[in-house]
């Protein structure tokens, strides 16, 4: 059975505004249609996907696991599209993905210089769906953060850059130390997305309990003084707050920065990408570098 991509573009509507008038709105077709197509996907399935009564719409079991599997589905089928329609039109691109704080362009003007009948296109994304991005198709090679599940993957250490704590305006050590150790922050609450032994700490700390995804989100919950974070020092060259210290914490071991590509996707654009990665790694471990933008303008550049 070939699972019907239109019926699951439906589906994921539904599932999520959980209201089948409004999801028919947003689709511009009929409710009587749209229940049709999802009773005939549930068909298809032999799993019932939503529970329907009076109080409302909820997903199922099977429907909670078919919206997870469905994103992932039709974003590759996307990068697909968006692939043919690039060949056929005579336009290569390169769609690079990039983690918060890690520049691209070094890479992109070394790279372009071979290659200047190739676009390269950039899209941020975050640990939780690096991995997934890079297997599915919607980007074609993308600058990681470990750790990633690396099944599937081709990955080529590029650099490591160190930590630095972020500490609420407010905290007992923000403008107090240059630095601070594992040992000074022991028992504070830490806003971290993931298992705990994702955690750079060597024990990990009590987490906030706060779903926070990307860097924003971070900075938004430790401003608001629920909790102390880690992030690459990077982070403090991009990313501001008012409300937010940043403190560097040396005796934590550095964050590894990589290159990754799906194993599967082998293209000689693909490989020089990870050449001009790898050429130019020092220039952009620098632009994650506060003490080079001190020292002017185009410093990076005469550092590299």
């Amino acid at each position: 059975m070939d699972l019907d991509l239109r019926k699951l573009r439906y589906f994921v509507t539904v599932a999520d505004r959980l209201h089948f008038g409004r999801a028919a709105d947003e689709l511009h077709i009929a409710q009587p249609v749209l229940s049709r197509q999802i009773r005939a996907l549930e068909q298809d399935l032999g799993a019932s996907l939503f529970t329907r009564d009076r109080h409302g719409v909820e997903l199922t079991d099977a429907g909670r696991q078919l919206l997870a599997d469905a994103g992932p589905l039709l974003a590759s089928t996307h990068a697909v599209r968006r692939r043919v329609s690039a060949a056929a039109s005579g336009k290569r691109r390169l769609m690079v993905g990039f983690r918060a704080g890690i520049a691209v362009t070094p890479a992109a003007r070394a790279f372009e210089d071979r290659h200047p009948d190739v676009v390269v296109d950039v899209q941020r994304i975050e640990g939780d769906d690096q991995a997934a991005m890079l297997l599915d198709g919607r980007i074609d090679v993308g600058y990681v953060r470990l750790p990633i599940d690396e099944d599937g993957l081709r990955v080529t250490p590029l650099y490591t850059e160190p930590w630095v704590a972020v500490l609420p305006a407010g905290h007992r050590l923000a403008g107090k130390k240059k630095e601070v150790t594992e040992a000074d922050l022991a028992g504070e609450t830490l806003v971290w997305l993931g298992d705990p032994s994702t955690q750079p700490t060597k024990r990990p700390l009590p987490n906030a309990g706060y779903p926070v995804r990307g860097v924003d989100e971070t900075l938004e919950h430790v401003a608001a003084g629920r909790g102390i974070s880690f992030l690459a020092r990077s982070a403090s060259v991009f990313y501001s707050h008012p409300d937010v210290v940043y403190v560097p914490i040396p005796d934590l071991a550095p964050e590894q920065v990589c290159l990754a590509a799906a194993a599967s996707h082998t293209s000689p654009v693909v490989d020089d990408f990870v050449t001009a990665a790898q050429s130019t790694a020092e220039i952009t471990a620098e632009c994650g570098n506060y003490e080079m933008w001190q020292l002017g303008g185009d410093a990076v550049t005469r550092h590299a």
